[in-house]
């Protein structure tokens, strides 16, 4: 009996993922046999898309390669993403703009791009209770006001702080313009 292509693109999918996760790692289908409990001529099947786990199995395998059973039977996607320079829009404020680093959220975190005007100062939004911040200096100079103290930071410096508490940032040249970048990690709620 001949499966359904739905039935056969899990199997595809799964065979796939199972191989690429595998080989990634440098284990051999002994060595990934041992760690996870699954016979290593089950796990050739799996990887020639000729098996048919059962959920324990799945389980097995994903918990032996650290990612989820959804990973593991879903299509394989693209191993990199290209992103231009500028592909997402600046948040513009008086004095600046602020960008995200990274096209793609990150849970727990916030990246930022902070480019300051000369002279600009730009008020930042004090975060829930707990979280850390993160700031450095990429060019120029930028001043941290944090809770009535300054820090001020150069190329490459870097300053942590509790992001719960008023803060504001500024740029400490006149003349030139100042890049910053902030990693903003929130508090587990």
């Amino acid at each position: 009996m001949q499966q359904p292509d739905s039935a056969r693109n899990l199997a595809d999918n799964l065979a796939q993922n199972v191989k690429q996760l595998r080989e990634a790692r440098g284990f051999t289908q002994q060595h990934i046999a041992r760690l996870s409990g699954i016979p290593r001529p089950t796990w050739a099947s799996i990887e020639t898309g000729g098996g048919n786990p059962t959920l324990a199995v799945l389980s097995k395998l994903a918990a032996a390669l650290q990612v989820s059973i959804e990973e593991l039977v879903s299509a394989p996607r693209a191993q990199v993403a290209f992103f231009p320079s500028g592909f997402g829009p600046p948040r513009n404020r008086r004095g600046g703009s602020f960008r995200p680093l990274l096209p793609e959220a990150i849970p727990g975190l916030h990246i930022e791009r902070i480019e300051l005007k000369p002279g600009a100062t730009i008020l930042g939004v004090p975060h829930t209770q707990g979280t850390r911040e993160y700031l450095t200096c990429e060019r120029g100079v930028v001043n941290l006001h944090v809770s009535g103290e300054t820090w001020v930071l150069s190329a490459g410096d870097a300053v942590a702080f509790r992001g719960d508490q008023k803060h504001s940032y500024s740029n400490g040249s006149a003349t030139a313009r100042s890049v910053a970048f902030s990693v903003v990690c929130f508090a587990p709620v």
